[in-house]
């Protein structure tokens, strides 16, 4: 089936109690047994719920996965792949990511004993040099979050597989309406389920899809062992919003990349880091790789922090917020908020300044998210 039938469809059969069609939130702590040692398939809402593993089913059908498995946020479901490693292991990551991930990798998983080097990804050669004998996975994360930046999936799989080490790839930024690393020959699949699969900003989660059945034991174990995993309801709105992930991501895309065009042509914008822009450095391996965009990505303003901080205080239509991929466009500074938990002088060596800023393009009217900012930028 299509991605928009498996949307709506895809690990949701009706309800064998009434026949509802949308799957009923089974708000329950335990199940019934059927009798002495005689369990259900559920037993505890920790170890599975059925609204949780409609989620979970329907996301692996939809990342072309084997199994899915969601988590309370995000970084819970980061902390539990992570959990996989142990003293001496030795993880390669890439240098531009996600700062709430690079706050989880110094700040907890390396105090476990597990070493961890940030390398420059975009260059495989590099990923070849960093592979030491303890190597056990590779982490990364396209397009990277501030920057934009696109890694070539294939090429990082191909240099994995034949040293035998897990590829862990963060898509949340595309959602696999645009992208399909598992097809790249890539291993395990990360999301913050908060962002575009949900895309209402009312519920926070996350998911890991993989495409053994070996590492679905690791991670189903993990799970259930550290109780990381996403309530009933939350699994509930979730399952609401996937449904309309494909048109939603299409007007996210085909705005965002309007708004681009038009900030690249501004003449207060130092430079527009939007992959569908043919000024991206790898504009070619994202249209190879990707069939979209998507709806975020980063611009530079002249000025400098006081510039970038006028326009953050002009805007009317875009909310200054943290978080990304909801309908409701988004505007954010990340040297001082989402990137601020990295120290000074990695943000610098990344290519974060001071005078950047990353919107989230809603699915609003075009004209009036182009009014916005115009208006803004007059105070810049």
């Amino acid at each position: 089936m299509h991605f928009e039938t498996l949307a709506i469809h895809a690990g949701q059969s009706k309800d064998p109690a009434y026949g509802a069609v949308m799957p009923p939130i089974y708000q329950t702590s335990t199940f019934a047994f059927k009798g002495v040692g005689q369990p259900g398939e559920f037993d505890y809402s920790r170890s599975g719920n059925p609204t949780r593993k409609a989620l979970e089913d329907c996301l692996a059908a939809l990342e072309g996965g084997t199994d899915g498995f969601v988590f309370a946020t995000g970084m819970a479901a980061e902390a539990t792949l992570l959990d996989m490693y142990g003293p001496r292991d030795h993880l390669i990551v890439h240098d531009d990511l996600y700062g709430g991930t690079h706050r989880l990798l110094v700040n907890v998983t390396q105090k476990h004993g597990v070493e961890v080097d940030f390398v420059n990804l975009r260059e495989p050669d590099l990923l070849r040099k960093a592979i030491r004998p303890s190597t056990r996975a590779v982490w990364t994360e396209t397009p990277t979050n501030p920057l934009m930046n696109i890694l070539d999936l294939r090429a990082i799989a191909d240099i994995a597989q034949e040293h035998e080490i897990l590829t862990i790839c963060d898509n949340t930024f595309l959602s696999p309406y645009f992208q399909r690393p598992l097809d790249l020959g890539i291993d395990v699949v990360v999301h913050s389920t908060t962002k575009y699969i949900n895309g209402h900003s009312d519920v926070v989660g996350g998911a890991i899809v993989v495409r053994r059945p070996d590492l679905a034991e690791k991670i189903k174990f993990l799970q259930n062992a550290m109780g990381t995993c996403a309530g009933p309801f939350d699994c509930f709105l979730v399952l609401r919003g996937v449904k309309t992930l494909g048109i939603r991501m299409e007007a996210h895309n085909r705005n965002a990349l309007a708004v681009a065009q038009w900030l690249e042509s501004h003449p207060k914008v130092e430079r527009v880091l939007h992959p569908g822009l043919e000024s991206h450095p790898q504009h070619g391996l994202a249209q190879q790789q990707q069939t979209g965009y998507g709806g975020t990505f980063s611009f530079c303003v002249e000025g400098g922090e006081a510039g970038a901080f006028r326009l953050l205080g002009a805007v009317r239509l875009f909310t200054l917020a943290e978080s990304l991929g909801g309908v409701e466009s988004l505007i954010e500074h990340p040297w001082s908020m989402t990137h601020a938990s990295m120290p000074e002088d990695f943000r610098l060596s990344m290519g974060i300044t001071r005078n950047m800023i990353r919107i989230s393009v809603g699915i609003e009217h075009i004209d009036d998210q182009i009014a916005d900012l115009a208006h803004a930028f007059e105070n810049v």
